[in-house]
């Protein structure tokens, strides 16, 4: 039998995805500068860990009310012009957000307000460019493309929240949020340089009768296929309660373990470390493994390291937890988005990956908002500890009662 070759870098030899991957990559870093000086600010101007919890909530409400339309939108558009007009919104919130905070006229409403902004453009953004990889690469390449963009996307979570440590302790924080700004103009070039075939508008197939009823035909698929049903409602589970510890790092790093602004870098780059390590593993190894058995293997890891790190008091073992929590969460993440591409139709791909965003953006901050809650009666400590929990078991129960044959998918 010949032996498999392993290209941990295969998706790069198409230009398009090689070059949107480059200006993806710069803009992440910006991205995660801008959301640790984010919780720095609320946190700042609030005191308040439930305000924390809501402006990432904010995020959550036009994800909630517009991703079931927007994919049916994104079926029917050109994802490649989607991309764009998404990169192009979010370089103005973030050109506006410093604007304020240079001028010292920031209020934590209006954080809320820019966050919900930002909601709506990833309602329509996300799950555009989650059906654009495809059309970079091609099937036979989707792993590897997904498995480097979580690469790209926690590599900049190592570089951009440990620059934005230093720069809100030595410089303020309008500066990082200057350079989210200035990082958005990367992916554009990127975009704007790519040799796109000629795009022709596809004919969807309905059986549903009425204007939603695309979207009734998107919800039908998702409630009909076991195996994709059980990916949903495994990502709604860990969105809910596990994912929102992200948002609460900031108090940890405050209030319990008592490690300041530079200290959140230093764990907030900790859990982008764990994610990178696990987008290469996948990257090398991902198209020889059973995807299945590693988002099996991953969410009760993932809720045990939440679990075990909210309970910390000794720094380094808060960031072994972290550094595991960031691998796990990342093994699911992308073994998840590939199992999901590679199950449905191409007809019915906006639709299905925008309910994947649906509970995977949208549920997310929904989550934090309950934990911040939470944290403000029992503590942060307490209140993150029993989400950990929750998420584990959910996570068992999924795999061994609800939809074991999911183990089973390559």
């Amino acid at each position: 039998m010949a032996a498999v070759r392993l290209s941990p870098f295969a998706a790069l030899r198409h230009r398009n995805f090689r070059v949107f991957y480059i200006g993806q990559t710069t803009s992440l870093i910006g991205t995660w500068m801008q959301n640790l000086a984010q919780g720095w600010l609320v946190l700042q101007l609030t005191n308040s860990p439930f305000w924390v919890g809501l402006v990432s909530a904010c995020t959550a409400v036009p994800v909630l009310v517009l991703s079931l339309p927007a994919g049916v939108w994104v079926d029917r558009s050109n994802k490649h012009r989607l991309v764009i007009l998404g990169q192009i919104m979010y370089f103005v919130q973030a050109g506006l957000l410093t604007f304020l905070v240079e001028t010292n006229v920031i209020r934590a409403w209006q954080v809320a307000g820019i966050a919900l902004v930002v909601g709506a453009i990833n309602a329509v953004e996300i799950p555009a460019r989650q059906a654009f990889i495809v059309e970079l690469v091609g099937k036979d390449d989707l792993t590897n493309a997904i498995a480097l963009n979580s690469s790209a996307f926690n590599a900049a979570r190592i570089l951009g929240p440990t620059a934005a440590g230093f720069l809100v302790a030595h410089a303020g924080l309008s500066a990082c949020f200057g350079l989210n700004t200035l990082s958005f103009v990367a992916v554009l070039i990127a975009l704007w340089t790519m040799k796109m075939p000629v795009w022709t508008p596809p004919v969807l197939a309905r059986t549903a009768a009425g204007r939603l009823g695309p979207i009734k035909d998107g919800l039908r698929f998702v409630r009909r296929d076991r195996k994709v049903l059980a990916l949903v409602l495994h990502t709604t589970a860990l969105s809910l309660l596990g994912f929102p510890f992200i948002v609460l790092l900031p108090v940890f790093a405050r209030d319990v373990l008592k490690v300041g602004a530079q200290g959140l870098g230093v764990m907030t780059a900790v859990v982008g470390l764990g994610a990178l390590i696990s987008a290469l593993g996948l990257a090398v190894f991902g198209s020889n493994m059973r995807r299945g058995r590693l988002v099996a293997f991953a969410g009760p890891t993932f809720g045990v390291a939440v679990a075990v790190f909210a309970l910390s008091r000794w720094y380094p073992l808060a960031l072994a937890m972290l550094l595991l929590a960031g691998f796990a969460m990342i093994l699911n993440n992308a073994s998840t988005n590939t199992l999901l591409q590679t199950l449905v139709p191409d007809e019915m791909r906006g639709r299905v990956m925008s309910i994947w965003s649906l509970v995977f953006v949208g549920f997310g901050p929904l989550g934090a908002l309950a934990l911040g809650a939470a944290a403000e009666r029992i503590g942060a400590d307490i209140a993150m500890a029993i989400g950990g929990t929750l998420c584990a078991i959910a996570s068992l129960l999924m795999w061994t009662r609800g939809a074991p044959e999911v183990a089973r998918l390559r």
